[in-house]
């Protein structure tokens, strides 16, 4: 197994970090944690997404096996996504983050509103 630096910019673990870093991503991971869903839910449950945002943001996961697209046979056709293993990973550390953001946001609010008054 290669060794990855983050720091090195032709190193792979950037586009990792990038996808894995993006605001949508995390959302949507923390979307699906409870289970498959289909498009217009994710849109609801990932409020303030545009539909073309949204799609381009599940293709890019998908194709980075953090989740899977499954289209049903029916009229309309129905298609849900839901986190591969590799995806379901991810959720302890994005909730970590998460949980991190909720208690220190007053501070990190406060922080912002003290440099625009300099």
């Amino acid at each position: 197994m290669t060794q990855g630096n983050a720091f090195d910019p032709e190193c792979p673990t950037r586009q990792v970090l990038d996808r894995i870093g993006d605001r949508w991503t995390v959302l949507i991971v923390l979307s699906l944690r409870d289970g498959a869903r289909r498009f217009t839910e994710l849109r609801k449950a990932v409020n303030g997404v545009t539909p073309k945002v949204l799609t381009q943001t599940l293709r890019a996961m998908e194709r980075d096996g953090l989740l899977t697209r499954r289209v049903f046979a029916e009229v309309p056709p129905r298609v849900e996504y839901e986190l591969t293993p590799l995806g379901m990973s991810l959720q302890g550390p994005i909730q970590a983050i998460t949980d991190w953001a909720e208690k220190n946001m007053s501070e990190v609010m406060a922080a912002r509103e003290a440099a625009l008054q300099t």
